[in-house]
């Protein structure tokens, strides 16, 4: 199973991206809007979390940009007449935060307001994920810097995946990250003193 990619971003046409990893293997992506504004320009480094998911039609892998985002999409998944597609136009139309809060205050119009949802799509979507959301609750101070995220340098990101790739959670790794003041620094050097806080 491919959890996570890190390569370099040879192409996006949304949804789809194109990711070379390691100068060998070049990998098809599709992504949410929410993702896709995030990528850096053709030619960077891009880290995703990942999805891969073998169908009758094909297999297909789903990019995040994070672990939030994956875990929705998965749980959407589940909801009886929401599929790939659709989950990830709910999730190009509101952020994972977003969908919380729907879902907490019952806002069926907000959930039909994406396409591909209908009535009682939105119905279902508010009475099944009430409970799965929970699932989600671990990471909900994580939600709380999504803006911050929003202007992350690559090193910063680097940095955070660095981190988890070392055992550290991703919400602990994000934390030790953005507390540095220097974002500019080399990724070395965020690295280790990000290890000095989360140590």
């Amino acid at each position: 199973m491919i959890n996570r990619l890190r390569g370099i971003l040879i192409e996006k046409q949304p949804p789809i991206l194109l990711v070379e990893v390691a100068d060998a293997f070049t990998y098809e992506v599709q992504t949410s809007m929410h993702t896709f504004y995030q990528l850096p320009e053709c030619g960077e480094k891009v880290f995703l979390y990942t999805q891969f998911i073998v169908r009758e039609e094909g297999h297909f892998l789903y990019g995040f940009s994070t672990v939030d985002e994956r875990a929705l999409f998965n749980q959407l998944l589940k909801v009886n007449g929401v599929g790939p597609k659709v989950a990830l136009g709910l999730l190009s139309k509101i952020e994972v935060s977003e969908f919380v809060r729907c879902v907490e205050q019952q806002n069926i119009l907000a959930l039909q307001a994406v396409p591909g949802i209908g009535k009682k799509t939105a119905e279902r979507l508010m009475m099944e994920m009430r409970d799965r959301l929970k699932i989600l609750s671990h990471n909900q101070s994580e939600m709380s810097v999504k803006s911050d995220r929003l202007s992350l340098h690559q090193n910063q990101q680097d940095a955070i995946a660095a981190l988890v790739a070392l055992g550290y959670k991703n919400q602990e790794a994000s934390r030790a990250v953005l507390q540095i003041k220097d974002s500019s620094l080399p990724l070395e050097a965020l690295i280790r003193q990000a290890l000095t806080s989360v140590g």
